[in-house]
């Protein structure tokens, strides 16, 4: 769908005249297959049966109301299994899932340390599927351990950064708004870039200066210049004249109604040299330490 039909299904299916088209599920299709015929051949269709097995399982999660896979949590796994699948053929010459052993996986863990967690979860649910299918006969992921610190082991920004920043953001007329808001909410109040970007007119309280992210539980004090970043920010969005509900509008979706997309939003601080997930960070280390039940 080109830029022009997404703005017609969002102004059709807002007023209710049009019914949504599946064009997300449809790519989200195409993402998965391609994964999938990223595996060697041999190797392949366990893949395939494992990538039908999660999809079957988010349906019975949606009937019994528990919390579903998400699209992008299905294509990370399809992706690790297609990662061990490609190193299994390439660097240890196995062509079958029935040959691999404990010191296969561990030689794929350590070729990227930072994710063995995530890929050690993956691993483990890949092969007690092949496993109940008489695929292998062994779970090789059986005895593994993640290993390693299990607290908070991130970068996060020193006081002097943190005082540039906040300069930078209350004080620099050039600095973009958008920069300003995500800048200003991750490093006063922990918000992430999903809250940030997902954050509606709706969701402000102009009389109390208060807004209410994400899913917390209740609407957030904005000091006076998180509050003035915001009204930059919808003050860009008018400029625009825009319908979008959102405070957060880019060129691509002043036509729609969805969100920045998580593309956009992961490189709106690229000009301050900091990720937001950094400066996220930092705020909810300082708020874990100013907390005595902690």
């Amino acid at each position: 769908m080109g830029s022009l039909a997404r703005a017609l299904e969002a102004f059709f299916t807002s007023r209710g005249l049009a019914m949504a088209t599946d064009q997300d599920d449809r790519l989200a299709v195409g993402r998965r297959q391609r994964r999938v015929l990223a595996v060697p051949e041999p190797l392949r269709p366990s893949v395939e049966a494992f990538s039908d097995f999660m999809i079957h399982s988010r349906e019975r999660s949606r009937r019994a109301g528990t919390l579903p896979r998400t699209d992008g949590t299905i294509e990370g796994a399809l992706a690790i299994v297609r990662d061990l699948a490609l190193f299994l053929a390439g660097e240890r010459g196995k062509q079958d899932w029935a040959l691999t052993d404990v010191h296969d996986l561990e030689a794929f863990l350590a070729s990227s340390p930072k994710a063995r967690k995530r890929r050690l979860v993956v691993l483990g649910q890949f092969f007690r599927f092949v496993r109940s299918r008489k695929i292998v006969l062994v779970d090789p992921a059986r005895g593994l351990t993640a290993g390693g610190p299990s607290g908070f082991t991130g970068a996060t920004l020193t006081l002097d950064q943190q005082r540039l920043l906040f300069r930078r953001w209350t004080t620099d007329p050039a600095v973009h708004p958008h920069e300003a808001l995500l800048g200003m909410l991750a490093l006063l109040h922990g918000a992430s870039s999903r809250e940030v970007k997902m954050l509606q007119t709706v969701d402000l309280d102009f009389h109390a200066r208060t807004a209410r992210l994400g899913d917390r539980p209740h609407p957030v004090p904005l000091d006076p210049l998180s509050w003035a970043a915001v009204e930059r920010c919808l003050a860009h969005r008018e400029d625009q004249k825009t319908d979008n509900p959102h405070v957060m509008v880019t060129r691509q979706t002043k036509s729609g109604r969805g969100p920045a997309s998580t593309a956009y939003v992961s490189h709106v601080l690229d000009a301050c040299g900091f990720p937001p997930r950094m400066i996220r960070c930092t705020r909810l280390l300082e708020l874990v330490g100013l907390d005595p039940g902690c």
